[in-house]
């Protein structure tokens, strides 16, 4: 069910809004509505880790120099 909210804004705000929503092709209670959803959402998409994954967890074990000296010589090697 829709209800109607009013809201003050500065002008040059506003207009900035309209602006941005007519280029998006959105209407500028849609674009709000869309924030406020964005901002208010509990921790829905949750992602539940299998057993089986979680056992793979900590199976390669890097030092710090490790991944950094690979991906150097990656670069280079791409870059020649």
């Amino acid at each position: 069910m829709d209800t109607k909210l009013t809201l003050k804004l500065d002008k040059h705000t506003i207009e900035n809004a309209k602006k941005y929503a007519k280029e998006k092709k959105i209407s500028l209670s849609k674009m709000i509505e869309s924030y406020l959803k964005s901002i208010t959402k509990e921790d829905e998409e949750k992602v539940e880790i299998t057993p089986f994954v979680e056992s793979l967890s900590g199976l390669i074990h890097l030092s710090d120099d490790d991944y950094k000296k690979d991906y150097s010589d990656y670069l280079n090697e791409k870059y020649k």
